[in-house]
């Protein structure tokens, strides 16, 4: 590896290891969140909601600042937010200042999705790029893997805080690497291509001297400003409206939001500059279906780590370190196949990989659509582990796809929209969570006296995703043979 290569490797797998590992944290200390400052189901839910959304309402305006103003200064942005945002939330005082500062993670955590792929991806060859997303994503699912294990065991012996608070060390280590070898690596910060036109002369020019302030100033009159205002109009409707649809002014702002994206599709489509180039859409079927497989396997699997995280310390009465070690099986399994299957999917066609991978996924939602107060442990063990391995075959293959079927001229927005696809997925699985437990329990703390009600609604959950899954597979055997 060149020295750039081994910076922007290394700056990226540490602020996404910072990502998955507060992730997967953070819900491990929910039931000591909710006691310290009494919530209830619903508001709980928020505080990893608020992430969720944010982020994915962020993203892909975030790209397409990043294609204009620089990938690398994004990045680095990003990461700093995200430390600011951890820091506070540690000292949050209440629940409404935790969930503002989880907010302020999620503008941060949008700068580091958007660009973290589009770097590898442009410092990397072509045929290293499996390589590379799978030791990219394993460092994900390690971070996944340490989350419930290690948060665990903080939120145990010292507290939820601490997990905030220990976050700062992999952001500040990025950042180092940065700093402490600084190459230049925005050379993709041409002026773009209207949408649908060639790149050759895009790739010809990759050698160019870096544009100047001016050049870029002048390109931010084509930021597509009435394309960022309905999209992120749209998805914040249509996130509160899921949440409440039960509510008449819930259903209002579903629906409000179902025809702000409509008018959004419609707005990027003649855009000549767009946020979102639906045209890749269009005359793309590997980008089209391999970034619906990634939407629908992400809302069928994000919040399974969520429910069985209160599953356990509240129906099985275990504690936070108990809990953690047995949620840790699923990211463990993932970030062992993860790295085989990225690299596999450089020789074997990656869409056949990622399908095999959600149908393992399916069987893992049906097993658990059995929990209860008596399930065995080793029951929901295996359940975890047919999850992970139905993921680590499916998220690098995926990935890889996507990449690979775009010019390089698209690899930001690419990016981009696959985490966009990622954020959004996950959002839809927090929200289906949420309105499920809205309709069962209200706000109501999860007490003794709801914990029926709350198992009606943990197999009800684990059935709607099972049902979903099932349909990303066929989504995912949609998309044609890959031309590599």
């Amino acid at each position: 590896m060149t020295g750039e290569q081994k910076q922007i490797l290394a700056a990226s797998t540490l602020a996404s290891f910072l990502i998955a590992f507060m992730s997967s944290a953070v819900n491990l200390a929910l039931p000591k969140i909710a006691e310290t400052f009494s919530l209830g189901a619903t508001t709980l839910g928020w505080t990893v909601t608020v992430y969720l959304l944010v982020t994915a309402v962020s993203l892909l305006p975030v790209g397409k600042v990043a294609d204009l103003w620089g990938r690398r200064r994004i990045f680095i942005l990003g990461i700093l937010l995200f430390l600011g945002g951890t820091l506070l939330a540690g000292l949050a005082f209440s629940g409404f200042t935790l969930i503002f500062f989880r907010a302020v993670q999620g503008i941060g955590g949008a700068m580091i999705f958007a660009t973290s792929v589009a770097l590898l991806t442009e410092v990397f060859p072509p045929h290293r790029r499996g390589e590379v997303l799978g030791i990219n994503t394993a460092v994900i699912y390690l971070g996944l893997s340490l989350g419930p294990a290690l948060g665990g065991v903080l939120v145990q012996g010292l507290g939820w805080r601490s997990i905030f608070f220990l976050s700062l060390l992999p952001g500040l280590l990025s950042l180092g690497v940065l700093y402490r070898y600084p190459v230049a690596t925005d050379r993709d910060t041409k002026e773009p291509s209207p949408a649908g036109e060639s790149t050759h002369q895009n790739h010809a020019s990759r050698k160019e001297d870096p544009p100047t302030e001016e050049h870029r100033m002048g390109k931010l009159a084509r930021m597509d400003g009435m394309g960022m205002g309905l999209y992120i109009s749209a998805i914040l409707a249509l996130a509160l409206g899921l949440t409440h649809i039960i509510t008449l002014w819930g259903g209002f702002l579903f629906l409000g939001g179902s025809l702000l994206l409509y008018g959004f599709l419609r707005v990027e489509k003649r855009e000549p500059f767009p946020m979102l180039d639906v045209r890749l859409f269009h005359s793309n079927r590997v980008f089209a279906f391999s970034n619906l497989a990634a939407l629908i396997n992400y809302a069928s699997t994000y919040a399974v780590a969520y429910l069985l995280s209160l599953y356990l310390q509240y129906i099985q009465r275990l504690s936070p370190r108990k809990a953690g070690l047995i949620l840790l099986i699923q990211p463990l399994i993932q970030a062992s196949f993860t790295p085989f299957a990225g690299k596999a999917s450089d020789r074997i066609r990656p869409g056949f990989l990622a399908s095999l991978g959600m149908g393992l996924t399916v069987l893992g939602l049906v097993l658990c659509t059995w929990l209860d107060a008596g399930t065995s442990i080793l029951w929901v063990l295996g359940s975890l582990s047919l999850l992970g391995l139905g993921f680590g075959l499916f998220s690098s293959p995926n990935s890889n796809a996507i990449m690979g079927s775009v010019d390089r001229k698209d690899n930001s927005i690419a990016s981009a929209t696959l985490a966009t696809m990622r954020l959004l997925g996950q959002m839809l699985s927090m929200g289906i969570t949420l309105m499920v437990f809205f309709f069962l329990l209200g706000d109501s703390p999860i007490t003794p006296q709801v914990y029926p009600a709350f198992l009606r609604g943990l197999k009800i959950l684990f059935g709607v995703f099972s049902v979903l899954n099932l349909l990303g597979v066929f989504a995912s055997l949609a998309r044609e043979k890959e031309k590599r």
